[in-house]
């Protein structure tokens, strides 16, 4: 065996055995490392108690949706897990948990740059984004095995997904920005913002919005699907939800906003109905002023059903009053109105003066103690 052959062999056994890495590192009198490789991984504060741990889009919140553990879940709230699925592809403002089995001094927690390149130790910038945790784990091993180490075993995970997000908003139970974790599809990711949880203040209506920022150009439209701009798609819940069409459950791609659109709401208040309240409007648009009366259990003894209002907000804030007169309506006499988003059906009994003015300050007054599923 010659001295050269000799030599390497020594050197990569003491490689091996993570005697002479400290020494490395510390001659090649590198620059410090860049701040972004010493990011602690983030503590999930909210998980402990029960919490989601949402990026708030609107407050600029930095709190991640994702926290490190050894199979890159996701914790969403107490007991429940999501995990990133193997084809999940690293970008930008992720954080990379590296490891080099037996060789302690190697590992290290990274960010990924703007422009998709990481810092390892001994080797320099490397290119990660683009690359699944797994090729990146192959890419390490390959250029640690031609430099370094013997067969080194490198373990690479995404403690944080910060480059693929999408946005969900609206009528949802747990609203922020989450982590596209490989292939999703739309609902999915609904079912991760607890969309239909009986406990959200805010129920959902008919329709939910997609944007997407490049556009939806190659998308098969089907039936219950609207193309409302380039960027802008509208689907129908209902159908979405029953029909079973696959087509409409479409896979959402990273920048996507997904806005779930509010239930109608009409409110019958006044001392002329059993029981006042806001009522809701998750299959329909709109209802007619009887068919309000029956959600409000009817007319009370001493309505004055002929001096009834119909109190409608216009898009500019301002009120408009449109007289009515159920027991007309009743008999068939007369037309029953229909009414739209926010309107407020007035009926006074004999205790209650007749009138625009008294009408809506009752209307305010009542409704201000009114839950959207309400009543006094």
């Amino acid at each position: 065996m010659t001295k050269r052959n000799f030599t390497k062999r020594l050197l990569a056994f003491l490689l091996g055995m993570g005697v002479l890495v400290p020494a490395i590192i510390r001659a090649q009198q590198q620059p410090p490392r860049h701040d972004k490789q010493q990011i602690p991984v983030r503590q999930n504060t909210s998980a402990a108690a029960g919490a989601p741990a949402l990026q708030n889009p609107m407050a600029g919140d930095t709190t991640t949706g994702a926290q490190a553990s050894g199979n890159a879940s996701l914790a969403q709230g107490a007991g429940s897990r999501y995990s990133a699925s193997p084809d999940y592809v690293i970008g930008p403002e992720d954080v990379l948990n590296i490891g080099v089995f037996n060789v302690p001094d190697l590992s290290q927690t990274v960010r990924v740059a703007n422009d998709g390149t990481i810092p390892v130790l001994l080797l320099g910038q490397m290119r990660a984004a683009g690359l699944t945790a797994a090729q990146l784990q192959q890419k390490l091993q390959r250029r640690y095995g031609q430099t370094y180490l013997q067969h080194p075993i490198v373990s690479v995970y995404v403690s944080q997904f910060n480059a693929q997000q999408v946005a969900i908003i609206g009528a949802v139970s747990r609203p922020g920005m989450y982590p596209l974790l490989g292939n999703r599809t739309l609902i999915q990711m609904l079912s991760l913002a607890g969309f239909g949880n009986q406990t959200t203040s805010s129920p959902h209506g008919r329709t939910v919005l997609i944007t997407r920022p490049g556009g939806f150009a190659n998308l098969r439209l089907v039936d219950g699907m609207k193309l409302l701009a380039p960027d802008k798609l509208q689907i129908n819940l209902g159908k979405l939800l029953y029909s079973g069409d696959s087509g409409l459950n479409i896979q959402i791609q990273p920048k996507d906003i997904i806005s779930v659109s509010k239930a109608v709401v009409v409110y019958v208040t006044g001392r002329g109905v059993v029981k006042p309240g806001g009522f809701v409007l998750q299959n329909q648009n709109s209802l007619t002023v009887l068919q309000a009366l029956a959600m409000a259990e009817g007319l009370s003894p001493n309505a004055k059903s002929k001096h009834s209002f119909i109190i409608h907000t216009q898009s500019d804030g301002s009120h408009t009053e449109i007289s009515v007169n159920i027991a007309q309506i009743e008999k068939g006499k007369a037309p029953d109105p229909i009414l739209q988003a926010n309107d407020i059906l007035w009926v006074p009994n004999s205790a209650q003066k007749a009138g625009f003015r008294q009408a809506a300050e009752a209307a305010v007054g009542t409704l201000s103690g009114l839950l959207i599923y309400g009543r006094l």
